[in-house]
């Protein structure tokens, strides 16, 4: 079965490109396009796309708010942001609002339809990294921004542990070589830590240890 997309942007031609980009592989299947958030949400519960690519700034409804309540309706699918800017403000508020991810517009094919293959596997598409640098910069700007740490009361000492590494944006090796335990070991942190914490993948993760002040901008 190939991966359904929608495509959402509120520039034709935009659409019409990542269409074509996509049609051009068998794996991948657009089955639909919106042109604001409004139509996302509402075309995304009629069609239950694997895949949503979801420009953030549109008219009528904002591709972040697009984005919450495509999360909430529990339609399935899986948001994948694309934005102008790397720093983009919007694409930190999609990601708390249970986005995948997200790429720039201006990212070769090869690399988009490799996100989005990735996204539909179950997997995140942010480097760590690029979400830390943009984390760093809006906290930084909003000192106040951030959740209450007690959220963190239900992780052990080792999974908080875990936690601040992914936030540094460590791969499981990294980890796994810092703490001097196994990369399965490793991996079945993480896997705790975000059941614990119900998160959808380690870029929401680095968030929340932000988010919580577990982590300081410049720090990690």
């Amino acid at each position: 079965m190939p991966i359904t997309v929608l495509v959402v942007d509120d520039q034709e031609l935009m659409r019409a490109g990542l269409k074509m980009v996509l049609g051009a592989h068998p794996d991948l299947e657009v089955v639909g396009e919106a042109d604001n958030g409004a139509a996302a949400i509402a075309r995304a519960q009629e069609l239950r796309p694997d895949v949503v690519l979801m420009d953030v700034r549109m008219p009528v409804t904002d591709g972040v708010t697009a984005t919450a309540r495509i999360i909430e309706s529990g339609c399935g699918s899986r948001v994948l942001v694309m934005t102008t800017f790397d720093l983009d403000e919007h694409a930190l508020g999609a990601l708390r609002a249970g986005a995948s991810g997200f790429l720039l517009k201006d990212t070769p094919p090869e690399d988009l339809i490799s996100a989005i293959r990735s996204v539909a596997g179950g997997d995140a598409v942010v480097s760590p990294k690029v979400t830390k640098r943009l984390l760093d910069r809006l906290i930084a700007d909003d000192p106040a921004a951030g959740r209450d740490p007690s959220v963190l009361d239900v992780l052990t000492a080792r999974e908080r542990e875990v936690l601040e590494h992914i936030a540094a944006g460590r791969s499981n090796a990294e980890i796994a070589s810092a703490l001097f335990l196994s990369e399965a070991t490793v991996k079945t942190h993480v896997g705790r830590v975000l059941t614990k914490l119900d998160l959808r993948d380690r870029v929401q993760a680095v968030v929340l240890a932000y988010e919580t002040g577990l982590v300081r901008p410049g720090n990690a």
